[in-house]
C-alpha cells in the first residue's frame, strides 16, 4: 500500500473536509443493526434528517440540500449491543442514550433534547458520558431515575 500523505495546510484541509470548520455541536448516532433496522431505524435516521433540516441544523453538504455550517450530524452506526430494545440512539458529547425509539419521537428528541438540552425521560435508557462529564443519569433527568419496567 502506498503511504498516504499528510495534509498540513489548513486551507487544503477546509476544502478537502468541510467538516473540520462546521460548527458540530452535537453527533446524533442511530444504530442500524440487525435488530434495530427490524423496528425502522433507517426511518428514525431520516426523521432526523427531515427534522434537522426543515430547522437548517443538518450539517452537510450544500449541494445536496444540507448546511455546510449546520450543528448536528447524524450518522447510523452498526449495533451497539443493546439489540432488544431498538430502535438505538445515541446523542454525543452528551453521552445520552435512547431506546425504543421511532420515527414519530424524532421531533420531541430535537425540540427537547437538541434545541434545550432537556433529556427526553421517557426514551431515555443510559448515559455514558464522554471524557471530563459527569455520569450519573439521574442527572441528567433532573434527579429522577429512568424505569424500564414500568
Amino acid at each position: 500500500m502506498a503511504n498516504k500523505e499528510v495534509i498540513t495546510d489548513r486551507k487544503t484541509l477546509e476544502t478537502l473536509a468541510p467538516v473540520t470548520t462546521a460548527p458540530i455541536r452535537l453527533h446524533v448516532f442511530v444504530c442500524t443493526g440487525k435488530s434495530c433496522s427490524a423496528v425502522d431505524s433507517a426511518e428514525v435516521k431520516s426523521a432526523f434528517e427531515r427534522e434537522l433540516l426543515s430547522r437548517n441544523m443538518l450539517f452537510g453538504k450544500e449541494k445536496k440540500g444540507k448546511n455546510p455550517k449546520g450543528s448536528v450530524l447524524v450518522t447510523e452506526c452498526a449495533s451497539v449491543g443493546f439489540c432488544a430494545i431498538g430502535a438505538a440512539v445515541m446523542i454525543y458529547p452528551d453521552g445520552i442514550w435512547y431506546a425504543q425509539v421511532r420515527a414519530a419521537d424524532v421531533p420531541e428528541l430535537v425540540e427537547e433534547h437538541i434545541l434545550n438540552g432537556r433529556v427526553v425521560r421517557r426514551l431515555a435508557l443510559l448515559k455514558v458520558p464522554c471524557a471530563g462529564r459527569e455520569a450519573d443519569l439521574p442527572a441528567a433527568t433532573g434527579g429522577e431515575s429512568v424505569n424500564w419496567e414500568a
